[in-house]
């Protein structure tokens, strides 16, 4: 004997399957890396604590790897007394236990295999997020003494490009911060 589904229950059933069809549309968009995949350059005047700024020429690249995504950035700092001073990162990600959330792998252990740096050992803990137009990337320093620097760096996308926000904590105190706007290639 076939029985019948009352109509009232079948639009429940159908809105029911539209929820969880839109949410799943959104948890993959919330965390796609594909709309920041790409050069940026620009530049911003850095300020630190004290409100001196100094003078900062910056890019960032991302781009998807096989397992995740790399982000790669510089930063050409000038000196007040001439000197230049360039420094350059490159991260590679990967999809953590939690969604939207990236580990960052960063050397191979002795099977081969990436883990990240240890911050007990001066060297920093790094993960990232996607958090709708937003890719952050967090560092996490510990001293010797147990105190601790957290970097942030904001990259949200935006007409032309995304905007940078970066701060800078040493020991919960904001020690340094900059905006800035980075042009996309």
């Amino acid at each position: 004997m076939i029985s019948r589904i009352h109509p009232h229950r079948l639009v429940a059933i159908a809105l029911g399957v539209l929820f969880w069809a839109a949410c799943l549309t959104l948890q993959a968009q919330a965390g796609d890396i594909k709309p920041f995949v790409g050069d940026y350059v620009g530049s911003a005047n850095v300020v630190d604590d004290d409100g001196t700024e100094t003078p900062r020429d910056m890019s960032v690249s991302i781009h998807e790897t096989k397992d995740g995504f790399n982000v790669s950035w510089k930063t050409t700092t000038y000196k007040p007394d001439g000197r230049v001073k360039e420094q350059s990162f490159s991260i590679d990600f990967k999809e953590s236990d939690r969604p939207d959330v990236y580990s960052a792998a960063m050397k191979r252990n002795v099977f081969g295999h990436e883990v990240p740096l240890d911050p007990m050992q001066g060297e920093p803990f790094v993960w990232g997020r996607i958090e709708g137009q937003t890719l952050t990337v967090f560092s996490l320093f510990i001293d010797e003494n147990g105190g601790y620097e957290l970097q942030q760096f904001d990259r949200t996308l935006a007409e032309g490009g995304m905007n940078l926000s970066f701060s800078r904590f040493r020991n919960g105190v904001k020690s340094r911060s900059v905006e800035t706007f980075l042009e996309k290639q």
